[in-house]
């Protein structure tokens, strides 16, 4: 025996597992497999049975995302809806365009439900096989690369219900295969909660800058008329100069390029991704705390002069086609803010030109008219906002930390490195 397998497991073609697994293909544990059919489209209508798309299905889960469904009437034709029926423990697959997304049909999905040809199901016999075990099985990392390789990469990219059947695994006994599917589910609940709570405190943010940077709601202390001004007196504006992509892995020093601010960039400057040389540095714009950085380039009107605050004491520099505004007396964080709200993003939109790229000048933003609150109510405004930014993050990076948490018990779990029976 291969002195490197540890006791109690053996080698196959799988990789190492405990000995009492199996070593199976799909089609060996004799599941119905089937794919839905076309025609469905003109039985749409408000109400009626579930109709599950590929849009339904995630690869940060195997449940079915249900916020945007679609719903059906009556099936094409009798046979056809039968056939394409779902039930409970059905494990689907996407067999075009994005193959390989994998879904379980558990208990809250509403029945009766059908799926489209764009989908496969596969239905084990519940006495002998998990369903949810397959499901996250086939959505582990080998599965996903099979999924990957055997992708037709024409312009119809799919993939063969043969196929599927052909694929491996490695099979604990029912007991160890449930108690596996509920260890992983259970991770997937502290993540869909985490995804609610997450989004309901977005909401919340979203309500507070839509009644805070209007003033529409007013925070107690504060009264008073808001002063309108146009940008260019709120402070002098200048220009970031060229940095090219091959210069911001030259050294250490932090970078800001323009395109940086559509990607990474949301209100305030949080973090890095570019960083040069002080060769590079010596002939780009260095960057002050409390700088407004625009993009002065976009693909579109809408989107073009999106800004975030700079309010960091790290040395930074500004690369090329960003617009920067020094604020004299505004507080830079609560611009941040306002200066991406939707009253300002209009004039932005206004004054953009061009049609391919769209540019906006640092004289066409200066025109932009600002309705203001006092220095004081703008720095109390930008605290708030900034303490639910802190908490949005500190959600986030659990999130994260749980999601490599459900990866890495994937790994251990679905080979038997780790028993749990």
């Amino acid at each position: 025996m291969n002195n490197h397998v540890p006791s109690g497991y053996k080698q196959t073609e799988v990789g190492v597992i405990p000995e009492d697994w199996e070593v199976v293909t799909i089609g060996d544990l004799k599941p119905f497999v089937t794919s839905g059919s076309r025609g469905w489209a003109a039985f749409y209508s408000e109400r009626g049975s579930l109709f599950v798309r590929i849009t339904n299905l995630s690869r940060g889960t195997i449940y079915l995302d249900l916020t945007d469904s679609k719903y059906v009437n009556l099936p094409p034709e009798a046979r056809e809806g039968v056939r394409t029926q779902l039930f409970e423990h059905d494990v689907l697959i996407s067999i075009t365009a994005d193959i390989g997304i994998v879904g379980y049909v558990d208990d809250n999905v509403p029945t009766p439900a059908y799926i489209n040809q764009h989908i496969a199901l596969a239905r084990f016999d519940s006495t002998k096989v998990c369903g949810k075990f397959i499901s996250y099985f086939l959505a582990s990392e080998k599965p996903q690369k099979l999924f990957r390789a055997s992708t037709d990469t024409g312009a119809k990219a799919g993939m063969s219900l043969g196929t599927v059947q052909k694929i491996k695994t490695a099979l604990p006994p029912l007991p160890e295969q449930r108690a596996i599917a509920k260890a992983l589910s259970d991770v997937d609940g502290l993540l869909g909660g985490l995804d609610r709570l997450i989004a309901k405190k977005r909401d919340l943010k979203q309500a507070a800058m839509q009644q805070l940077l209007t003033g529409k709601t007013r925070l107690p202390g504060f009264s008073g008329e808001w002063v309108v001004k146009r940008l260019g007196e709120v402070g002098r504006f200048s220009k970031g100069s060229g940095v090219t992509k091959d210069q911001t892995r030259s050294g250490t020093l932090a970078c800001i390029r323009y395109g940086e601010i559509y990607t990474h960039h949301n209100d305030v400057i949080r973090g890095f991704h570019s960083w040069i040389s002080p060769e590079v540095a010596s002939s780009a714009v260095r960057l002050k705390k409390g700088d407004i950085l625009f993009a002065g380039s976009g693909e579109t009107k809408e989107e073009i002069g999106k800004c975030a605050a700079f309010v960091s004491e790290v040395e930074a520099y500004a690369g090329g086609d960003i617009v920067i505004l020094r604020p004299d007396d505004c507080n830079s964080l609560f611009l941040g803010y306002y200066l991406n709200t939707s009253s300002i993003v209009r004039q932005k939109a206004s004054r953009g030109q061009g049609d391919a790229v769209v540019h906006i000048s640092s004289s066409a933003l200066s025109d932009v008219r600002c309705t203001l609150p006092s220095s004081s109510e703008q720095t109390a405004i930008a605290a708030i906002l900034s303490d639910m930014d802190a908490e949005l993050a500190t959600l986030e990076q659990r999130r994260e930390k749980t999601h490599a948490l459900k990866q890495a018990m994937m790994q251990e779990l679905l080979t038997g490195r780790t028993r749990l029976v």
